[in-house]
């Protein structure tokens, strides 16, 4: 086992390099020369995403070099995916993110909706998730958890210090650290731009069907069943399963009331950013409405980029100049995960070898052989493979390897693939058993107040109600608002 251990990089880089080599050799599905040479490629790189043999932006650079070396596509074609429209929208978030927590606007924000929804136990940990699920929206959710972690932390030690007779800290301490995860996992389904795997298959969708998943009508179906979801959460986790009975607590508002007054007033920048925000958000909103004006043409992607343009060219009014001369500078896009969008594109890129080859076509309908004639049963396993499955893999390479073929079965089925590809992409952000299932879940599991079989008993029922509520919004509430009409 240590030998394993020890030797797991040579290994996991050797699994991925023989398990390409023999399908490339043997063909054991009889597929065309071009397809099997797609089907070895990109088998090479799930192997490798899955074993974390490399860093997943890395492996993702993989069809710039394989698919012209081996001829399944030109070099031109290949790195086509990698400036996919929808990768600006991404990126354009990011940047907003960015800005936002460099003025400390996120930490505002938590705080007075810390506030307002009052200090006994229960409306601490309801404000953190109505809190931690908004900022999620816009952030990332680790971003959104590193925020969060530490003034969680800081509660804990004030409600430790004046613990009152009769309550149970240690369920606060375990529940407070474990909605703070999943309300950053939960938050991050609600807009497109939320969390990676929602960006990666939408990017999927407009290349394959050239429809374009409008924010708004994103937000239409996701906000709402976000809401239930984070509603469920409160119920589930603090009613329920871990209840501490902990009364209102002068000492933790002191508390919070300490840190929003150590914040001081609004800054000059934080102002800026805030408008610049308000203003982008209300853009994607109300961008149907000003394209029937016929004076111009946007789109989310261009208003994203707007946004963040915005940002760079804004000064951010701070007279000594030590922070920052404009509200975003250069050097702030250090912090960015720029790898994400490398991963987004070389996922793109495999999906289209993938279905350029017919590959895709060929397991759509080999799996619709297996799907019975009830879709309602259908979308509901695809939910529970998703959910379960993200709990060991990557999310963003779960939909980035999952979408084409969830599309192809649909195509064979005759489904909308958005009734599948959507509620599969949903399900891969909810896992909430395993520490490694997502980054907030690592994040908060390193805080030494949750064990292992507390995360997995929680983790077990919140997948159990995930997976009703996606389905059933994904079943009756998504045809309503959204359906590709493929060309």
């Amino acid at each position: 086992m240590d030998w394993i251990k020890k030797h797991q990089y040579g290994l996991s880089i050797l699994l991925g390099i023989v398990l390409a080599s023999v399908v490339f050799i043997l063909n054991p599905f009889q597929l065309e020369p071009n397809a099997n040479k797609a089907v070895s490629s990109s088998l090479l790189m799930v192997t490798w995403w899955i074993t974390e043999a490399l860093p997943l932006p890395v492996v993702a650079l993989v069809p710039i070099v394989l698919h012209p070396l081996l001829k399944i596509s030109t070099i031109e074609e290949t790195t086509k995916a990698y400036s996919n429209p929808v990768i600006f929208l991404f990126m354009g978030g990011f940047l907003i993110g960015l800005a936002i927590e460099k003025w400390n606007l996120h930490k505002r924000i938590a705080l007075q909706i810390v506030r307002r929804t009052g200090t006994s136990g229960n409306h601490i940990i309801l404000g953190f998730i109505i809190a931690t699920g908004f900022l999620s929206m816009w952030l990332s959710n680790t971003a959104t958890t590193m925020m969060m972690f530490p003034i969680a932390l800081s509660v804990i030690a004030v409600m430790k210090n004046h613990e009152q007779p009769g309550t149970n800290m240690f369920n606060f301490s375990l529940v407070l650290m474990l909605v703070i995860a999943y309300a950053s996992n939960i938050g991050g389904m609600a807009t497109i731009i939320g969390t990676p795997p929602n960006v990666a298959f939408v990017s999927y969708i407009e290349k394959k069907y050239n429809y374009t998943v409008q924010f708004i009508d994103w937000m239409i179906v996701c906000v709402p069943l976000v809401i239930v979801l984070l509603g469920a959460l409160y119920v589930v986790i603090v009613k329920w399963l871990f209840p501490s009975r902990i009364k209102n607590s002068p000492e933790a508002n002191s508390f919070i009331h300490n840190e929003i007054h150590s914040l001081g007033k609004l800054s000059v920048a934080e102002k800026r950013v805030l408008v610049i925000f308000c203003a982008t958000a209300l853009l994607w909103i109300t961008k149907d409405l000003l394209n029937q004006l016929y004076l111009f043409r946007l789109d989310d992607n261009m208003i994203a980029i707007l946004g963040a343009l915005a940002l760079f060219a804004t000064p951010s009014g701070n007279r000594n100049g030590e922070k920052s001369k404009m509200v975003l500078e250069w050097q702030d896009t250090s912090k960015m995960a720029w790898g994400i969008l490398l991963l987004f594109g070389g996922g793109l890129a495999m999906a289209s070898s993938l279905e350029k080859a017919g590959v895709m076509s060929l397991i759509g309908n080999w799996l619709a052989g297996f799907s019975g004639n009830s879709a309602f049963v259908l979308v509901l396993m695809t939910v529970v493979i998703s959910i379960f499955l993200s709990e060991l893999t990557s999310n963003v390479a779960q939909v980035i390897v999952m979408a084409p073929v969830l599309a192809a079965l649909a195509d064979a089925l005759h489904l909308d693939p958005l009734m599948l590809g959507i509620p599969m992409t949903l399900a891969a952000s909810a896992a909430s058993m395993m520490p490694m299932g997502t980054p907030p879940n690592a994040i908060v599991f390193s805080s030494g107040y949750i064990r292992l079989k507390d995360m997995m008993k929680a983790g077990f029922v919140m997948n159990l109600v995930s997976i009703i509520i996606i389905t059933l919004f994904s079943w009756y509430v998504l045809p309503l608002v959204m359906q590709v009409v493929a060309k």
